[in-house]
């Protein structure tokens, strides 16, 4: 029964985790895996390797050249992958896989807490999470004006202080967010 539930654990939090990704959006300087089926064996040893997203937001893949991802979540880019491939004639049938590490993708948190730093970046990470695992509040932090910057674009207010008395509050982080704790003006 314990084995059970371990292996239905597992299987959960593996889900949870894919799915955390798989929502990810893509950016300029993110690293990840691409592998191909439904091509010839020796086009995909060629096609099947890392690369990064350039600073235009750009992938460069054999045969196609440049593909715009940026912004797109992976399960986006990998449509665009697959139908450029099929719109140029190059492939019929190709199965794109987009594998992004766990490690792969961050948190920044800065300002007034304790060991200012990025931390890794899982589905579950919230606002008040990112800034225990940074230490937690130093002495001068001001815990009702944390500001969450999403995507250079958003800017996501949090009162910590209202978060403990409701953690429904609290922010749910995605890769790429920095947290920015004030001091407080006494």
């Amino acid at each position: 029964m314990k084995i059970q539930a371990f292996v239905l654990f597992l299987a959960f939090t593996l889900l949870s985790v894919t799915q955390g990704f798989a929502q990810a959006v893509l950016r300029a300087g993110d690293t990840f895996e691409i592998r191909i089926g439904g091509v010839p064996a020796d086009e995909a040893s060629m096609f099947n390797s890392t690369y990064s997203i350039d600073s235009a937001g750009r992938l460069n893949l054999p045969h196609i050249g440049d593909v715009s991802v940026a912004g797109m979540t992976p399960g986006q880019a990998k449509d665009r992958i697959e139908g450029t491939y099929k719109s140029r004639g190059i492939y019929t049938n190709p199965v794109v896989n987009i594998v992004i590490a766990a490690q792969a993708r961050q948190v920044s948190v800065g300002g007034a807490v304790k060991a200012p730093q990025r931390i890794a970046y899982t589905p579950d990470l919230t606002t008040l999470s990112a800034i225990n695992a940074a230490g937690g509040f130093n002495e001068f932090a001001n815990q009702k004006k944390v500001r969450v910057l999403r995507g250079g674009k958003q800017v996501i207010m949090v009162n910590c202080v209202e978060v403990r008395r409701n953690p429904a509050l609290d922010v749910k982080l995605l890769p790429g967010d920095n947290i920015e704790v004030p001091e407080s003006f006494w």
